[in-house]
């Protein structure tokens, strides 16, 4: 759990700004890649269960706020997440501390004041919220392909690469909203070649 405290701490200096200096986030993405290299899988897991909650805990808040019925399919489907997650964890023996957790309630007190900060910015304006939801799917897609990469096991394996292409799906939709608005998305995890590269397949 150590580990994961330390992605939300990293976090958190993202999101204190739309503006991501480059040199501060090629600075995070070193420190998550080597967080993650030590990572054990339970780690791992724990960090993808925390994560597919925040998604679907902020898309719910931004439904309520925006009533844009990507938020609520999307969150659907984060719970789908979610449920993958926690089958997951069910057949590791690892214990799922989130299983009755109310939206905005995490085990990492970070998870929650980054849970804080999404909705309140996600509140200013609809595009904002949609900048919002595609910075968690870049997240999510960032580190969902650096756990692929050091996961050894092949179940862990399968259910991380449906994750992922849950992500890269959602970011698709997100993005298409946005565009939409006249607004487009800068990417702040994954490279601007991975995300479009994303976007461009159907």
């Amino acid at each position: 759990m150590k580990k994961v405290a330390v992605y939300m701490a990293a976090l958190l200096l993202v999101v204190v700004s739309t503006t991501t200096v480059v040199s501060a986030q090629a600075a995070q993405e070193i420190q998550l890649q080597a967080e993650i290299a030590q990572a054990t899988e339970q780690d791992g897991i724990l960090l993808m269960r925390e994560e597919e909650k925040l998604a679907r805990d902020v898309y719910l808040a931004l439904y309520e706020t925006w009533n844009l019925r990507t938020f609520s399919n999307i969150a659907r489907a984060e719970q789908r997440h979610i449920d993958a997650v926690a089958a997951l964890m069910k057949y590791k023996g690892i214990d799922d501390q989130l299983a009755d957790a109310l939206p905005g309630v995490f085990t990492i007190p970070k998870m929650a004041a980054l849970y804080e900060e999404l909705v309140a910015r996600g509140s200013q304006s609809i595009t904002e919220a949609l900048k919002v939801a595609a910075f968690i799917e870049d997240l999510d897609i960032y580190d969902l392909e650096l756990l692929i990469a050091e996961a050894q096991d092949e179940t862990t394996i399968w259910v991380y690469e449906n994750l992922l292409a849950g992500s890269e799906q959602h970011m698709r939709a997100f993005v298409g909203q946005l565009s939409r608005f006249g607004e487009t998305y800068e990417s702040v995890y994954i490279d601007a070649e991975r995300l479009s590269e994303i976007l461009k397949t159907r």
